[in-house]
């Protein structure tokens, strides 16, 4: 009788290996890339098609491989970078599991071209699905080239799983970036669709990020500089005002190797306290180096969280270093006593005797007496200006003469007139005219507005968002925005992953209005705006409004422009605590019920409620 226990064949086994580490082509790209790194190449160059969907090909300069280490380096477990368990508690690499290779190879099409700088000729290996195709010598340059094509070809529903190709595309070059950031002496080149993406020659830390993230952004940053025997930390953070509502720029670099830690996270944003807008995230690109044995890595497939021995001590450490780093280049507000050199006397008064001025005060003077006299003028002793001080002379009789009439014996009455309308005064007009609708603004949140039923309240907030969303659709679908033109175009900066999104939904927003007049690698020139937005909301409206899209940017045009028509809509809406006139009041109402669907807002949130009069009745 056979067991019910058995062994997994090994191709079996390596897919299931492969839903761990190879999640997407971003998986791909990682592992591959990682491998380039280790192999102490000093240019890599990437090129994906369709998102990595059809083609990942990784190109470098490294070491290479012999024939043996080139069969070798598929099979489950095999690697180059630990020969001990107590070497995972001492890493220096990127990979160490030997996973990797054998899980790609896996699920897709792998082609590897390798050669040593010392051999003559290198080796070309053919695997599909874990099976060795063919195995040849072939004339090859220095390196490394793999190629993974038709990733996850044998598992169908795994491919059904994968998004968009624009969300596969931005998690590649999520990947990218953080490689090459942790990497700034590596020249890294990045092609997609035949499009050069990224090209990052060989540079310092500053300039890396400035390569990635576009020329402006030098501006933006405030170096952090700090050594201690348990952390030593350099890198750059950004200033406050530059902060945004995303966190699209926000690096741990330990020991060259990107991570995610939210508590680390959380001590930034306690040194930030008090200079950063409600919501809003510091840019931060900080390399933190800590001695191998106090840091696991080990804890998570993708090795992007990690573990520290002493953690309180690396907060302590890592806020009072950005803190002081603000403070010191004037960024954060500090308490100064040194004297202000600007208080001091001028040299040239220092000695001088400053003379006393002199007031003259006529005590004579009578504001009730006639005055007969001319007008005296009273001057300081010490001016040579002399100011006059008269009080004003009308002519007019003494105050008794306008009692002089009351002493008469006779006295003429004018005759008055009355008119024949009697005036009825009463507190309540037997008819009554009803008065204009009464409408006010509430908490600066709400509109109240009188009805012949009772009261409607009016979340503004809502109401006025689906306003917008639907002028916003109208006009994409339509293409009949009106533009108001800048007199100055406006120069907007953005990143390159940035701006192959921008480039995307142009169209959606022209229909907007939005005038486009350039567009170049890492910049946008705006000559137009839609009427309701101001310019100086541009910056943070676009790309708020592209870090949105990134994350789920739809396939089809229709769901394209009504997400950014409700992203618009949000952006540019009144908010809460913002006082309306009677006029704007007024619009806002008559905007909403002369829309399609004024009950919810394009978040299907209710939008108002009814108070009726016997809602009101009960009530009492």
């Amino acid at each position: 009788m056979s067991g019910i226990i058995q062994l997994l064949p090994d191709h079996v086994a390596n897919q299931i290996a492969a839903g761990e580490v190879v999640q997407r082509p971003a998986s791909v790209v990682k592992e591959l890339i990682e491998n380039a790194v280790d192999a102490k190449a000093t240019e890599i160059k990437l090129i994906v098609k369709d998102a990595g969907k059809t083609l990942i090909q990784v190109i470098d300069n490294g070491s290479g491989m012999n024939v043996t280490d080139a069969r070798l380096c598929f099979e489950r477990h095999a690697t180059s970078k630990i020969r001990h368990a107590e070497d995972l508690f001492a890493l220096h690499t990127k990979g160490f599991r030997g996973e990797a290779l054998a899980s790609i190879a896996a699920v897709a099409h792998v082609e590897l071209k390798t050669k040593q700088e010392q051999e003559e000729l290198g080796i070309h290996i053919i695997i599909e699905g874990s099976k060795l195709v063919t195995q040849d010598v072939a004339v090859l340059p220095k390196g490394t080239s793999f190629l993974v094509k038709n990733l996850f070809f044998n598992i169908p529903a795994r491919r059904n799983f994968l998004k968009s190709d624009n969300v596969e595309l931005k998690h590649i070059i999520d990947e990218f970036e953080r490689v090459a950031l942790a990497h700034p002496n590596i020249s890294f080149t990045m092609i997609s669709n035949g499009s050069e993406v990224f090209n990052l020659p060989s540079s310092n830390y500053r300039q890396r990020i400035v390569n990635i993230f576009g020329g402006k952004t030098n501006e933006k940053l405030v170096p952090v500089t700090e050594e201690t025997e348990i952390l030593k930390i350099s890198g750059f953070v950004g200033k406050p005002e530059f902060s945004k509502k995303n966190r699209s720029e926000q690096f741990f670099l330990v020991n060259d190797r990107f991570i995610k830690s939210p508590f680390l996270h959380h001590a930034i944003m306690s040194a930030y306290e008090g200079l950063l807008k409600d919501n809003n995230q510091p840019s931060y690109f900080l390399y933190l180096e800590v001695p191998p044995h106090t840091i696991d890595i080990n804890i998570h497939p993708t090795k992007t969280e990690v573990k520290f021995d002493d953690e309180q001590a690396l907060y302590a450490i890592l806020r009072s270093t950005v803190k002081h780093s603000l403070g010191m280049f004037n960024v954060a507000p500090v308490l100064d006593f040194e004297r202000d050199a600007t208080l001091d006397v001028p040299y040239h008064y220092k000695d001088k005797v400053l003379d006393t001025p002199i007031i003259q005060v006529d005590s004579t003077f009578n504001p009730f007496a006639i005055e007969t006299e001319p007008k005296k003028s009273y001057s300081s002793g010490t001016s040579s200006s002399s100011v006059s001080y008269t009080k004003n002379t009308i002519s007019q009789p003494s105050w008794e003469s306008l009692y002089t009439d009351l002493k008469q014996d006779t006295f003429e009455v004018a005759s008055v007139s009355f008119e024949n309308e009697v005036v009825a005064s009463k507190l309540f007009d037997e008819e009554i005219v009803e008065s204009q609708t009464l409408m006010y603004q509430f908490n600066r949140k709400y509109i109240i507005k009188s009805m012949k039923s009772g009261l409607l309240v009016i979340h503004q907030n809502r109401a006025h968002q689906r306003i917008l969303y639907e002028q916003f659709l109208t006009n994409i679908t339509v293409l009949h925005a009106s533009s108001q033109q800048l007199l100055f175009p406006l120069e907007i900066q953005f990143s390159r992953e940035e701006m192959m999104y921008l480039k995307e939904i142009q169209p959606n927003l022209e229909g907007i209005g939005f005038a486009f007049e350039k567009m170049g690698l890492d910049v946008a020139v705006i000559s137009g705006l839609p009427a309701q937005i101001a310019d100086t909301e541009v910056n943070s409206i676009l790309h708020d409004l592209i870090y949105n899209l990134q994350e789920n940017l739809p396939e089809d045009s229709f769901s394209l422009t009504d997400s950014i028509s409700k992203f618009m809509a949000r952006s540019v809406a009144v908010k809460t605590g913002k006082y309306l006139n009677t006029a704007e009041l007024e619009n806002i109402v008559n905007g909403l019920f002369a829309c399609k669907d004024p009950n919810v807002s394009p978040f299907n949130k209710p939008i108002f409620i009814t108070l009726t009069t016997e809602d009101l009745d009960k009530r009492f």
